[in-house]
């Protein structure tokens, strides 16, 4: 029904971008015509552990905070957040020093202790417009819409985008705008790097490559699997971590290596596929990101946000 509501708006770009900002910002709040209304929430006491299974369960990269009386959003917690817990930034001090690296201790610790506070979000005014220029300039894949109490009336993510254009991207193609120069890593690499190598590159997903290399040149490794955020949050969120611990120690779980947890069976699209198909197949199998390769050879990756970063080029965004 969403889909069908704003398709239109979508199929516009064809006729120019300066119909495509008519079309797009004539209504105030008509991002409300494509964000999910009934959004899933936890409370600022929830553990860490809490907040990475309601995660996975539901198969959300973020979880909005709130406080149970008034329902007014707190702040935000994402599987980057707790990537960053795993030993990926400055939250892994927690772990580290605050519980001196007993990890069932730790995990249990309050979820606002590693949230971020400072969301960024729309209004139930704001204009489709508004959600893709903030997702961009903000550097974040999903916004809470609140109304004029701070309270969450919904929330869009790069994902809503990538459904509607499901299709609807007939003459682009995936090597014109995938991002070239691709971070990988390989299938020795524990958790607690692959966490790092993913907050301090803001990535979501690293491809995995084969660790004997006849060139160190990324056109000519060999992908044997792909590691996400959702990969380590899961791991996680589904106790596979706990399965692992001989000690309390974090260092049981942070040493595993990323083959157990990877997928080896990598969903890609080569460099002449079409953006409209891309979009399609990653709704359908209910991913972010795709390598790009060919003959074997990863070429790039193509995202969410490189498609919405076209999405805001060519229409109705940065006209005089």
């Amino acid at each position: 029904m969403r889909k069908k509501q704003t398709i239109n708006l979508v199929k516009s770009m064809d006729r120019g971008p300066l119909e495509f900002k008519t079309r797009a910002s004539e209504h105030d709040g008509d991002v409300m015509s494509i964000a999910k209304k009934n959004v899933v929430t936890a409370p600022q006491t929830a553990t860490i552990k809490e907040a990475a299974e309601i995660m996975v369960k539901n198969k959300f990269r973020r979880l909005p905070i709130t406080d149970p009386g008034s329902e007014k959003l707190l702040g935000i917690v994402t599987s980057m957040d707790i990537l960053d817990f795993l030993g990926g930034g400055d939250k892994y001090k927690i772990l580290e020093e605050k519980y001196q690296d007993n990890f069932p201790a730790a995990v249990n610790e309050s979820v606002k202790e590693i949230m971020t506070r400072e969301v960024e979000v729309l209004t139930t005014k704001s204009s489709i417009t508004d959600a893709v220029s903030k997702m961009i300039d903000k550097g974040v894949g999903a916004l809470p819409i609140v109304d004029s109490e701070y309270k969450i009336n919904g929330i869009v993510s790069e994902r809503d985008f990538v459904m509607l254009l499901a299709g609807v991207l007939t003459d682009e193609l995936v090597e014109d705008y995938m991002t070239k120069s691709v971070i990988t890593t390989s299938p020795g690499t524990r958790i607690e790097g692959a966490s790092k190598i993913m907050v301090r590159n803001r990535l979501r997903r690293i491809p995995v490559v084969g660790e004997e290399r006849k060139t160190p040149h990324p056109e000519d490794e060999k992908v044997v699997g792909i590691v996400t955020a959702t990969d380590i949050l899961e791991f996680l969120g589904k106790n596979q971590a706990f399965d692992l611990m001989i000690t309390n120690s974090a260092e049981d779980i942070l040493n595993t290596t990323i083959t157990e947890i990877m997928e080896d069976k990598v969903i890609s699209v080569e460099p002449r596929t079409r953006l409209g198909d891309t979009c399609e197949l990653m709704d359908d199998k209910g991913i972010g990101g795709l390598p790009v390769i060919q003959n074997g050879n990863i070429q790039g990756i193509i995202t969410e946000r490189d498609i919405l970063t076209l999405l805001k080029a060519n229409t109705f965004f940065n006209q005089q």
